[in-house]
């Protein structure tokens, strides 16, 4: 990535944080000046009411309950009835935020020795959840693939673009966590939270995106012992889903950004849709030149020998008497005419005594008529 293309984007993170910034500033800051005016006005009346009671006193009460609402303790339980928030199941759930980084805060180890475990676990842990959250999303993946497989499938036998295909793909995909992760889960935790609906999404949208502020956390209220588990195993699956659909969507862009020779043809001039030109033909083979005629023999005068040939020193042979003769004899002459053996004296205990005359041809035919001129 170039410098310049770094510093854009710098920039625009800043100006969004910035923008954040201001949003929240604007939006939060008179709700937490009204908690403080109304804070002191309820200190005021009690100190008020109760005049045996020191500020002193009632500021050390105070400091001592937002010291125990720090370490995890629900103040609004009666003092008598103590439940833990360090139970088997919250502790689970508990390591469940470490791992998954989302680190809700509600409730934190106090100890030197948690805090030094709290450490090493989250270094071994932190790996190993990354493992385990490309496996689950790999398996939904595949699952996914295969329905949007079928999808695109029928798309495609409607002549549809490809590129509107996966858009719709796109689409449908994001609809369906939607619906899995997001509203089903969120009609769920308004119903046994007690949450408003706005509430609600807000936990489940903070959740899923690993921000975990704490300030809303599933089973605060349930006594179920496995009502935290389920949430975290929802937390996984969530998580993984979501992960396989961005590693998908990041997919899909980077195949529509590379415009493919199926769907944009690779010159937009107008000539580009004409069919091209056919190829030319191979030219010609050269010709030879034409042998030069043999020397026609003076009149009245016998005809000339043939034209004389690289092997005119070895005598011709005789012909075949037969298609299929003995090989062996083929071979002899193939070797004679090579220069290998000496010429065979003759065929069949047939001793031959002269090359035959000019006018009978080589091939056995009949002789030819006198004066006809010999070919090379």
């Amino acid at each position: 990535m170039r410098c310049s293309t770094l510093l854009g984007i710098l920039t625009g993170v800043l100006l969004y944080l910035v923008l954040g910034a201001v949003v929240f500033r604007t939006l939060e800051a008179p709700q937490e000046e009204g908690q403080h005016i109304h804070l002191q006005d309820t200190r005021r009346d009690f100190l008020f009411n109760f005049t045996c009671v020191s500020p002193d006193s009632l500021q050390a009460l105070i400091e001592e309950v937002a010291d125990a609402v720090g370490a995890g303790v629900d103040t609004s339980i009666n003092a008598s009835s103590f439940t833990s928030q360090w139970d088997l199941a919250s502790a689970f759930f508990f390591s469940g935020t470490i791992i998954t980084t989302i680190g809700f805060g509600n409730i934190s180890p106090k100890t030197e020795g948690g805090q030094l475990f709290c450490i090493c676990y989250a270094l071994v842990g932190i790996p190993m959840f990354g493992f385990l959250l490309v496996g689950v999303g790999d398996h939904l993946g595949t699952g996914l693939r295969k329905v949007i497989l079928k999808i695109e499938t029928l798309f495609l036998k409607w002549r549809v673009s490809p590129t509107i295909v996966r858009v719709i793909s796109a689409v449908l995909s994001i609809l369906l966590g939607v619906v899995l992760f997001v509203a089903v889960p969120i009609f769920v935790f308004q119903e046994v939270e007690g949450w408003t609906l706005l509430e609600s999404a807000y936990f489940v949208v903070i959740t899923l995106t690993t921000v975990g502020f704490g300030d809303y956390v599933a089973g605060r209220t349930d006594p179920d012992t496995w009502y935290k588990p389920l949430v975290w195993f929802w937390i996984l699956v969530g998580l993984a889903y979501f992960a396989s659909i961005l590693t998908m969507i990041g997919n899909w862009l980077r195949v529509l950004s590379k415009k493919t020779r199926a769907e944009v043809p690779p010159c937009s001039s107008p000539t580009s849709s004409l069919p091209p030109p056919p190829l030319p033909a191979p030219p010609p083979p050269p010709l030879s030149p034409p042998s030069p005629p043999c020397s026609s023999p003076p009149p009245l005068s016998p005809p000339s020998p043939p034209c004389s040939s690289p092997n005119s020193s070895l005598p011709p042979l005789p012909p075949l008497d037969y298609f299929g003769e003995n090989l062996a004899f083929i071979d002899e002459s193939s070797d004679a005419q090579s220069g290998k053996l000496p010429a065979p004296q003759g065929r069949r205990g047939s001793a031959r005594t002269s090359p035959p005359s000019s006018d009978q041809r080589p091939d056995g035919g009949p002789p030819r008529p006198p004066g006809t001129q010999v070919p090379c």
